[in-house]
Parts: C-alpha cells; structure tokens; sequence
C-alpha cells in the first residue's frame, strides 16, 4: 500500500475507463443536530423514540463485566468512530465535505447507510419506531438533497408489519424522492405458546422473524410495492450480541460474521419463501457482510436440493426398504440382538418420527424447482453482495471454476468509511484494487465489482436510477448491455 494513499486513489481512479461506485457508505450522525431536527420535524413522540434508541449501546458499556454476564448481555463497541483521522470523522458527520472530497477518495458516486441509525427499525414501540424511521428519513433528505448527482442516501424501513413498511416506502419513495431502502429483518417477536402458558416469562423469550419463510405476516404486499415503486430492497441487519455472539467480554467474539450471519438468515428465508420465484423483477442486495457466506450458501442451496429434492427423497423413504433382504443380511452379520429386532421390523422407520406433519415433503415447493439452471434465476441472478475493499474473499465472488455451474455472484464493492475498520477513506479504493495487482481478479471482474454490479443492482428495477448523477451515461450503457 503506498503512504500517499490520497495521490494513489485519485491516480487509480483516472486510469479506470469507467467510475466507481459506492454501494455502502456510512455517515456519522451528529446527535445533537439530529435531535434538534427531529424534534423539528416530528415533535416529542421523535425524540422520545431517539432518546430510547441511542440509549442501548451506553447502557451495556456503563454495566460491569460482572452485570453483562448476569444478564448474558453483549459486549458492545466502544470508541467506534475515527478521531486520530480528524478529516476523515468531519468527512463521516458533515455531507458537504464529503462530496467535496469524493474525489480524493476515487469514488464517483455513493450510497450512503445510516450509523446510528442501523437498529432503528428494532425499536420495539410501533408508535416510537414508526415516528423515529420517519424522522431519520426526512432528516435524512434533507440532509444530503444538495448533493444528489453524487451521493444519496437510504431510508429505514421498519418491518414489524406489512402495512407499516408500505406506508413508509410510499413516503420515502413518493414524499421525499428517496430510492434507496434499507429494510428490517430478524425482527424479534413473542412465542405463542409462552405468551399463552408463561406470560410473566413471555417477554424475555422472543423468537427471530427472517420476513420470508415461517412468519406470522405475508410480506407479498410489500414486495409487490416495492416493484410498483422500482425499488431494490437491500438490508444491512446485523446478529451482534445475540445468540451464539453474545459475549459479555469481547466485542470482536460478537462482532465477526454477524453482518454475515444475519444476511445468510434474510437470503435463505427469501429464497425458501419463494420470493425470487414469485418477484423475478426485484434485486435484494445484502450489506458488509461480503460474500463468502454467499459462495457457501449457494454451493449449500443446490447440493441439498440434490439430496432432498422430492424425487431424491425417496432414496429414503422408510416404504422403500426391502426388509426380507436385510433380514437376510442381518442373519449374516448381525449381533443375535439385532437380527431378533430387524425379524420384528423394529427400528426401521426412523423410530417411527413421521414427517412433521409438513404440508409437502419438498422443502424446495415454494421455489418450484425444476433444474439446476433455476438457482441461476432464483439466486445468482436476484441477490447482490457488499463487499467491504480490505476482504480477500471477493475474489471468490468471481471465480467461476470454484462456485458451483461456472456462477459469478454479484459482489459490489461497500466501502464501509465512516466506521472504526476504515482509519483511512482514501485508502479503500486503492485497497479493493489490490485484488487485481496480487492476480485474484481481472480488470473486468474489478469494473464489476466497483461499478458495473451496482448499478445492475439498482437499474435493472428502476431504469431511471441513476438520472441526473454523474454516472448517468455509463450506467444507460451498462444497463442497455445487460438488455
């Protein structure tokens, strides 16, 4: 890596034939500004909702050690934001610096996240959650509406319900311009039969809504809004500090891979859903989590619909066992135990477990799966990938003799500035090239990576996504290419 990281980022960048693009970036959000605008904008209900939701985080770092393991909660980050970096922290809190230092970064265009804003859509109170997505995306417009030819920013949209979702994508999309959306997921919900039988318990056992397969709600409606609005939805949940990352003591035990796993929890739950199978118009991407995870899962996608196909199933079927034969065969090499129970058909049938009742023995029916070639359709082709420039598995992404059927998946480049693992932003470009200089990736792959995947990501649903940018012809190209 050169020392003159800002010299190197703008040189790379004016040797590229095509821009690059920024799929996830993040802004530092100056709480006290926000507090004021929310009140603004959406009164004491907004403040009240900001005062619970900020309040997290410090109350967990404020508990002992000892306090965290009595109640198993999660160690969570501190010192989070850069400040040996001082340009760089201003660039994170103030959008005007940003866009004018994008330059000096080598990007031409971004997307940026929320920070604080990430768990919004978890606040458990309707009234409060509904009140503090509403707020943070007017605020949040507002904020970066001067710089939309470079950068634009996403909405949050909270999931508790499919009526609440919709009604804030018809906002975000129809009131404020906004096309960009970071849904929930893994939303945390009470288990009937606790809240039936132990209700003084119900309320500390709670079970993860994934919004695809298993809920209690029929998100439909909201996919289908989402292609009325030509809109791709993207989700950028996160699984730190629950379930098997909850260490009261180290951050980074709870911090590696949950971006990863909470990703691989959405994309599996759409998939066995059926949403790609019943909205082939939409993309999903998937945020910092990289995608390992996703070269994993796909592998792991068609070698199990190989073994539990419905037709593969039958190669198990307890009916299908010839017992005379291994009556035969236990007369042979049976212990004199054994050959008594086999002669008496016991424990032949799974011990007699049935099928759990399921409605249809394919755990694939609702992909309606036909062939391998439809995880092409169902899966390479609907789910986008970001990719933080300091992660070597993106090569995978691009390695067609590794991944099952010859597949590219759709790795895009999220730099991730703005947060502790980027100290600084001027190297992420220069960093996610590195990839091409050590041989793991060609100038195409690269061009995909930092450009060419992203705005297939966007303008395959909304055509007009990059109008008015200024990457506008180059994605008109891009797009009329794929066509």
């Amino acid at each position: 890596m050169s020392t003159h990281a800002q010299t190197e980022a703008r040189a790379l960048r004016s040797r590229l034939s095509h821009p690059i693009i920024d799929a996830d970036g993040h802004w530092a959000e100056f709480h006290p500004l926000m507090r004021q605008e929310f009140r603004r904008i959406g009164g004491d209900t907004a403040v009240e909702a900001l005062q619970m939701a900020s309040a997290r985080i410090p109350n967990s770092l404020n508990m002992s050690l000892r306090e965290r393991r009595r109640r198993r909660i999660g160690q969570e980050a501190f010192w989070f934001l850069p400040t040996e970096n001082t340009l760089d922290r201003a660039t994170a809190m103030m959008p005007r610096l940003l866009y004018e230092r994008l330059d000096d970064l080598g990007l031409d265009f971004c997307v940026i996240y929320p920070t604080a804003g990430l768990g919004y859509y978890r606040l458990p109170s309707d009234t409060h959650r509904r009140a503090l997505c509403r707020a943070y995306n007017v605020y949040a417009a507002e904020q970066f509406r001067p710089y939309g030819d470079r950068i634009i920013p996403a909405a949050i949209v909270p999931m508790y319900s499919p009526e609440e979702a919709i009604e804030e994508l018809e906002f975000a999309s129809k009131q404020l311009g906004l096309r960009v959306v970071m849904l929930g997921s893994l939303i945390r919900r009470p288990i009937p039969a606790l809240v039936e039988d132990h209700p003084d318990a119900s309320k500390f056992v709670e079970w993860y809504d994934s919004i695809g397969i298993d809920s209690d709600y029929d998100y439909d409606p909201v996919w289908a809004k989402l292609r009325e609005l030509r809109i791709a939805p993207s989700f950028h949940n996160g699984a730190r500090s629950i379930l098997l990352r909850n260490s009261p003591s180290n951050f980074c035990y709870n911090h590696i891979g949950h971006f990863a796993s909470a990703a691989e929890a959405t994309a599996k739950s759409l998939f066995f859903g059926g949403v790609t199978r019943r909205f082939p118009e939409l993309n999903f991407g998937f945020l910092e989590g990289g995608v390992g995870w996703a070269c994993s899962l796909y592998a792991d996608l068609i070698g199990h619909w190989e073994k539990r196909n419905r037709e593969a199933l039958e190669a198990t079927n307890p009916a299908r066992l010839d017992q005379p034969k291994l009556v035969t065969l236990a007369e042979k090499y049976a212990v004199p135990a054994m050959l008594e129970a086999v002669r008496r058909g016991e424990g032949l049938d799974d011990n007699g477990n049935g099928t759990g009742n399921v409605e249809d023995l394919d755990d694939y029916s609702r992909c309606k799966i036909s062939g391998k070639q439809d995880f092409e359709d169902l899966y390479v082709r609907r789910y986008y990938f970001g990719c933080e420039a300091d992660d070597p598995i993106n090569a995978w992404a691009f390695n067609r003799k590794a991944n099952p059927m010859g597949a590219r998946l759709n790795a895009f480049f999220s730099s991730d500035i703005g947060h502790f693992d980027v100290p600084d932003m001027t190297e992420v470009v220069p960093e996610a090239y590195e990839l091409v200089e050590h041989g793991l990736l060609d100038d195409g792959d690269f061009r995909d990576f930092t450009f060419a995947n992203a705005v297939r990501f966007w303008g395959e649903v909304n055509p007009d996504f990059f109008k008015g940018t200024v990457v506008e012809k180059q994605a008109a190209e891009v797009l009329a290419a794929s066509r």
